[in-house]
Order: structure tokens, then C-alpha cells, then sequence
């Protein structure tokens, strides 16, 4: 991927932080304070510009997310977070006994039971 492409994604991604906090740009450029307003955040969602270091740890700190997701290296947005309990251990070890179709029919039958669930909590909201 070529370095216009990489900064086109890294701005989608700044975006969608932003957007998901429902910040406008302008706001975000406040927050950050050494941002000089909204055109800075514009030049950084379009991948015109990147920012400097010290806006890329603000904004980390803010979109509460890794250097990493926010620059686009990794799709784990916090890997802190990312903590694995007996229940989790158990499945994935058990994953790993299956064969690939097996493991195929498993992953489908738990997209299925997503799709139930989702449903049903949807439902119970209305």
C-alpha cells in the first residue's frame, strides 16, 4: 500500500474515533488544543497531513484506542482490554481439536446464534 493510501486510511479511521465520540471537528481541535482548528482535523481525515506525535497521543487518550489502531497497524483497538476469561480459554482450545470443516460448521452455527440473540435483544428494547 502506498503512502497516500495508508494516511487515506489512518483518516478514515481519526473519522470514524470522532465520529463515534459525536464530536464535530472543530470540537476535536479544541479538545486537542494545539491543533489550530477545524481545517487541521479536515487535512488529517483526508490524509492530507498526519499528526504530530504528540496530537496522535492525545487523540489515543481521548478515542480511548492504542497508537496502534489509530494508526492503522492494528485492528485490536485496545489490547489491554483484551482479556481472555476460562470460558474463552476452553472454546478456543476446543476450536483447535476440529477440523477446518468442523470448525466451518462451528463458526456458522455461532454467527446463527448472534443473529438470534440480537434479535432477541432487539426485540426486548421495543
Amino acid at each position: 500500500m502506498n503512502e497516500i493510501n495508508i494516511k487515506k486510511e489512518i483518516g478514515a479511521r481519526m473519522r470514524q474515533l470522532r465520529l463515534e465520540i459525536g464530536l464535530t471537528q472543530e470540537e476535536l481541535a479544541n479538545k486537542l488544543v494545539s491543533v489550530k482548528g477545524k481545517s487541521s482535523i479536515a487535512n488529517y481525515e483526508n490524509g492530507s497531513n498526519l499528526p504530530s506525535d504528540e496530537v496522535k497521543f492525545k487523540m489515543c487518550e481521548l478515542f480511548n484506542c492504542s497508537l496502534d489502531y489509530l494508526m492503522c497497524k492494528s485492528d485490536i483497538r485496545n489490547p489491554q482490554k483484551l482479556q481472555l476469561d476460562d470460558m474463552d480459554i476452553a472454546f478456543a482450545s476446543g476450536i483447535k481439536g476440529l477440523n477446518k470443516e468442523n470448525q466451518e460448521t462451528l463458526k456458522n452455527i455461532m454467527d446463527g446464534l448472534l443473529a438470534k440473540q440480537e434479535l432477541e435483544d432487539k426485540d426486548k428494547k421495543e
